[in-house]
């Protein structure tokens, strides 16, 4: 069993930024296990722009931001192993790992950073009748063919869903030659940023249908087209009378994310039924002590930018715990999401010995004009701020100060919720 002091699972965005941070804090006994045969995670397939404003200050595709971190961890002769599939964790954090190389591997871990990342909801959980034809891709999948392998799905294409890969494969398959008739949301909003609906969807009038879905894929071998009809707000069951076919040869599934939870589950750590993700603290430890969690197995991020300050905390942190100077056994205080928040993480926090802000991250369950964020321990109110609006598409991040933290050092809990005017 070979033993090293930090392992690392997976090697996106997240893997690299806490393996990039550790290094800097002084860990020189890092590994980073990756699945896939080339570091950089789904930014590899991500060729528009947009990444890297908040972390670079300058405007990059995912390949260009992800470069930089692969570049830092080559600079500092950080390990890290691809096409390696890591099988199982245990409590003890033992991991094994299997690839075609070195065949099966045990490692024995001082701490472990879980960053394997998310996967897209496939067809089989939305339950659409019809044959399984093909032509039916998620949209990451699409979007891998085409920018990774210079395969066009198809030519007329309808969306389902409007979460951000999708909005932005409406965009990307348009550039291509490919007809987007439709992109079809259940919900009266959509669930991807403001901008990507107005730069792909909105600059090149692709409709959005809110409120919509498809109720029936046409075709047995080959997707020959959907109907999609109208639903009740209230109930989401489709309204009768209010069905259109639209004739196409691909459908692509942009339905919501999953972060990729089976090494946590097996490893005994708890995960939070809202993000689906580990539950962690304001350090992102897990329940299991020494490993800690960041970026999309955490929870689902709408920047990268915000992944890479987050696994940069969890790599800072998880060096702290290695050296054993991170604080235990101090009392935690669960957070409560309230009204209008859909799993705030961290999900507790230890406040004894508050002295660094405490940043909180939730995405609003609804669209909120003129909201205010608040977050309270009892009657006390520690935290209030203002917002034009709020939409599930953007996540909101607050920072509680260590001054506000002290003054509810014997609270029970605390509750972050939204006061919609």
């Amino acid at each position: 069993m070979r033993k090293v002091d930090l392992l690392i699972i997976g090697g996106g965005p997240a893997g690299l930024a806490a393996a990039v941070s550790a290094y800097e804090q002084g860990c020189r006994d890092i590994l980073i296990l990756e699945r896939e045969d080339t570091l950089g995670g789904i930014l590899r397939q991500c060729i528009h722009n947009g990444f890297g404003l908040h972390t670079f200050q300058q405007e990059l595709t995912g390949p260009e931001y992800a470069q930089k971190y692969i570049d830092r961890v080559i600079d500092y002769q950080i390990p890290y192993q691809c096409n390696t599939m890591v099988i199982e964790i245990t409590k003890e954090k033992q991991v094994t790992a299997v690839n075609r190389s070195n065949g099966l591997q045990h490692f024995q871990a001082k701490a472990i950073i879980l960053a394997m990342g998310c996967r897209e909801r496939p067809r089989g959980a939305l339950a659409i009748p019809g044959w399984r034809c093909s032509g039916i891709y998620t949209a990451g999948t699409a979007q891998k063919f085409v920018n990774l392998e210079g395969i066009m799905p198809g030519a007329r294409v309808v969306i389902l869903g409007s979460g951000d890969i999708g909005l932005i494969m409406a965009r990307r398959m348009t550039f291509m030659g490919a007809k987007v008739l439709a992109c079809v949301e259940l919900l009266p909003f959509s669930s991807g940023l403001k901008r990507n609906i107005v730069q792909c969807l909105d600059d090149y009038d692709i409709p959005l249908l809110l409120n919509h879905t498809v109720v029936d894929i046409a075709g047995r071998e080959r997707l020959e087209g959907v109907t999609v009809a109208q639903v009740d707000p209230e109930t989401k069951r489709p309204i009768a009378g209010t069905e259109q076919y639209y004739a196409c040869d691909t459908l692509l599934l942009s339905v919501g994310l999953i972060p990729e939870n089976e090494l946590s589950r097996m490893a005994g750590i708890d995960l939070c039924a809202d993000t689906g993700g580990p539950s962690v603290d304001e350090n992102l430890q897990t329940s299991v002590s020494g490993v800690f969690s960041c970026g999309n197995v955490l929870h689902v991020h709408d920047l990268v930018d915000f992944v890479s300050e987050e696994a940069a905390k969890a790599g800072a942190k998880a060096w702290r715990y290695i050296t054993d100077t991170l604080d235990k056994n101090l009392k935690s205080m669960p957070i409560i999401s309230g009204f209008g928040v859909s799993g705030a993480v961290p999900q507790k926090i230890h406040v004894g010995n508050a002295d660094q802000p405490v940043t909180l991250m939730f995405r609003p369950k609804n669209v909120y004009k003129n909201a205010k964020v608040c977050v309270t321990a009892g009657e006390k109110e520690i935290y209030r701020h203002s917002s034009r609006i709020l939409t599930p598409g953007e996540m909101v991040s607050l920072k509680l100060t260590p001054e506000a933290l002290r003054q509810i050092s014997d609270a029970e809990n605390l509750t972050v919720k939204v006061e919609a005017s």
